[in-house]
């Protein structure tokens, strides 16, 4: 153990380890109710998502923790699992492509490709860091209230209006007051700084349904999409993973720029993920050298980059290092054991799919607002002085074109080309670096095949 992980050298023991990966794991575990829910909206099967989610969780999480040594744990990432669904599989449907979710798939295991050869090269980094920080933060925020209006709208609290395009939905609804409740319920733990608050969270909202479902409150109704509550334990608790390999390019012929806008959109939410949550983790647990940079952040990189290929194999959307590593490491995780940890509990996981699987749609609701809110908070860091107007208003767009488009791609289209555009206009076209300047070529030719398409 002390071999593999270097115990010693990081000042902590094989006890501690361990519960900082049940605290991370605790902190994180609500994706596995959350995403076989955003994925069944793109046709999917819900048991055979929880499967792939929990699966390459682990496998890799165990990446991180042998290539690395960092208590930081992966699975299907927020927001990237809502793009995957209700943008890309949407526009897929749309234009008469039978199982969207394939070639959703498809883009997710290029895109691992693309992210392990960017790492080999070493332009990741020298991507994340030519990127400007307003449109890094636009883009984190606008992802905060796109996942906050796919929560609100999966419980009802929101509903389509052609008066005022949204309205505010029935309030008497069971799915509406239990979801509402559900977040305060959050809000009110993490206050408190209760371990697992948006787990706690959940549970609390699907337990209170419940009772109401018991009570005759909340109506069993699958025409409408209100399941049954109980768990389902005929089915048995043997892992289904239908959705394995089940990658489709056939899109790619004749569809190469739109496939390939689909796969740089993946590729640029997941880069700023992974990089900030690495670096605002691993400053946590004080593993960042003298010079504040990340000490064997190849292998922590790597481990990202394989992981994201092996949830496109397994069936589940890209899969991403996880912010919530830093409850972990608040209890004292600072090594890979940490990670192992939890590998081994999204394992055992498994045989609790039932469970999982009977938690609705108004339940996960809160963990999508709470997480919506933190990602919203990127805000207050972002600069709306006059200092680099291209900036702040590509910002400005991403944050306001995700959720008012409901895509993410496209926050992050208008954000790029207001800021290309911008640095031209006023004569600043130096300042553009070759990164921004292929993503707005791109984004470009998009929006021209756009126009006339249509």
């Amino acid at each position: 153990m002390e071999r593999l992980f270097k115990l010693k050298e990081h000042n902590t023991d094989v006890r501690t380890e361990i519960t900082a990966g049940i605290t991370t794991f605790l902190s994180m575990v609500y994706i596995l109710a959350v995403n076989p829910n955003i994925l069944s909206a793109a046709g999917m099967n819900p048991s055979a998502v929880f499967t792939a989610t929990a699966v390459s969780g682990a496998i890799a999480t165990l990446f991180m923790a042998f290539l690395a040594n960092y208590p930081v744990a992966l699975a299907s990432g927020m927001g990237l699992n809502a793009y995957f669904s209700y943008t890309v599989c949407a526009e897929l449907a749309k234009a008469g492509i039978q199982d969207p979710w394939k070639v959703a798939l498809a883009a997710i295991f290029v895109e691992g490709v693309v992210f392990i050869l960017l790492s080999l090269v070493k332009f990741r980094e020298t991507l994340v860091n030519n990127v400007p920080k307003n449109l890094k933060l636009g883009i984190t925020a606008g992802i905060g209230l796109f996942i906050s209006i796919v929560g609100l709208k999966g419980a009802g609290i929101i509903v389509a209006s052609p008066a005022t395009i949204l309205e505010l939905g029935n309030m008497k609804s069971p799915q509406v007051i239990l979801a509402l409740f559900g977040f305060l319920a959050i809000a009110v733990l993490s206050h408190f700084r209760v371990r697992g608050a948006i787990l706690w969270g959940i549970l609390m909202t699907w337990v209170l349904g419940m009772i109401a479902q018991s009570t005759g409150w909340y109506v069993v109704n699958p025409q409408v999409g209100a399941n049954s509550l109980f768990p389902n334990f005929s089915s048995g608790i043997i892992p289904n993973m239908p959705h394995m390999f089940a990658l489709d390019f056939s899109y790619i012929t004749g569809h190469i720029v739109d496939f390939a806008i689909i796969v740089f959109s993946f590729l640029f939410v997941d880069l700023f993920d992974t990089v900030g949550t690495l670096i605002g983790v691993a400053s946590k647990a004080n593993l960042l050298d003298e010079k504040g940079h990340l000490p064997k952040v190849g292998g922590a990189l790597m481990s990202d980059a394989l992981g994201t290929i092996v949830g496109a194999l397994m069936g589940t959307s890209t899969v991403t290092s996880y912010v919530e590593s830093s409850a972990g490491v608040a209890q004292g995780g600072r090594t890979g054991l940490t990670a192992v940890t939890v590998a081994v509990l999204f394992l055992a996981s498994l045989f609790l799919s039932p469970i999982f699987l009977a938690i609705p749609g108004f339940a996960t609701t809160p963990a999508l607002l709470y997480v919506g809110f933190l990602m919203l908070s990127a805000v207050k860091e972002m600069d709306f002085g006059d200092g680099d107007m291209a900036s702040a208003i590509g910002g400005f767009l991403a944050i306001i074109m995700m959720p008012f488009t409901y895509s993410i791609a496209s926050g992050i289209m208008f954000g790029v080309l207001a800021y290309v555009i911008i640095k031209i206009a006023t004569g600043k076209i130096k300042d553009i670096h070759m990164v921004m300047a292929i993503s707005a070529v791109l984004f470009l030719i998009k929006i021209l095949l756009m126009i006339f398409k249509g």
